[in-house]
């Protein structure tokens, strides 16, 4: 109570995100029950009939599902594969800047696609590298060279979602990492300098063993995110000549879900997924603690 009289000002400043929390991301799980039932919006939310696990067992005869799951679980690998290691390596090469100003400029523009929405990349994206009128096949077909499908061929396609994927996240994503790097203590680098150490041999043997307790916690908490995806991203960068990839566990709940007005199965399968994602989360943290890291819980 002596803590709460002396920084009641810091508690309520808590007021508003904890209120978010509770509102936005706690209240909906009592909707997590229709997964157990068959909703109809005539009879409610209770007064719906109980029918246990029968809505899983009918996602599980899907087709549909079994791909959602294959497609989730290989574009959100690739993802963790470089949209993860990017900013890590960025962090490297920005904290060897030496000039503020000219960190501070490059900073600037690599954190700018964070903040635009996935619309307006999607719409970027077609319009740079769209086959028929994409400007970047535009420069290609002046230079003798043929069009490429960037967006309209499934492969190319998957290589165009990582890459636009890794453009958008990696200048966010070294926030982190810099701030991690910059708590590290200068005597180490004198003492590796003395030692006759390059830079190479100093990110390796100073900064990465020093940030790598910030690496183990987010690489535990992206592992939980890869039953997840973006659907937004997923959305905007879909089109109808390429569907090989474009169906993942999001866009399944979307097209139950809103498209087909099946809550019931939607809300399995959202419920299947945060489960698998939970216990990802478990592993990772329990495998940290094996390998000597303290993991996040």
């Amino acid at each position: 109570m002596h803590a709460l009289r002396q920084d009641w000002q810091l508690y309520l400043l808590l007021v508003v995100p904890l209120s978010f929390v509770l509102l936005f991301k706690y209240t909906p799980m009592f909707g997590l029950v229709l997964a157990f039932k068959k909703y109809k919006i005539a009879k409610g939310f209770w007064g719906s009939d109980w029918v246990g696990f029968q809505m899983f067992q009918e996602i599980f005869d899907k087709p549909d599902f079994a791909r959602a799951i294959r497609n989730t679980l290989m574009l959100n690998s690739l993802d963790l594969l470089f949209s993860f290691t990017m900013p890590i390596i960025l962090a490297l090469l920005l904290s060897e800047i030496k000039s503020a100003r000219f960190k501070k400029i490059n900073q600037t523009f690599l954190y700018l696609p964070h903040f635009f929405s996935w619309v307006i990349i999607g719409a970027l994206a077609y319009q740079l590298l769209s086959q028929g009128s994409g400007a970047v096949n535009n420069v290609l077909e002046s230079m003798g060279l043929d069009r490429v499908p960037f967006l309209q061929e499934d492969t190319h396609w998957l290589f165009s979602y990582l890459a636009i994927g890794v453009w958008q996240s990696m200048g966010w994503g070294t926030i982190i990492y810099l701030a991690s790097i910059s708590s590290i203590n200068p005597d180490l680098y004198e003492a590796a300098t003395v030692d006759g150490a390059g830079r190479l041999r100093k990110m390796w043997n100073v900064t990465l063993p020093s940030i790598r307790m910030t690496i183990v916690t987010l690489l535990i908490l992206n592992l939980g995110k890869v039953m997840d995806g973006s659907f937004e991203r997923i959305y905007a960068l879909t089109n109808k000549a390429t569907t090989e990839y474009t169906t993942t566990i999001p866009v399944l709940v979307y097209r139950w879900g809103i498209e087909s007005g099946n809550i019931s199965r939607a809300t399995a399968v959202g419920l299947f997924q945060a489960v698998i994602g939970f216990a990802l989360v478990l592993i990772a943290n329990r495998v940290a603690k094996k390998l000597g890291d303290d993991g996040i819980f």
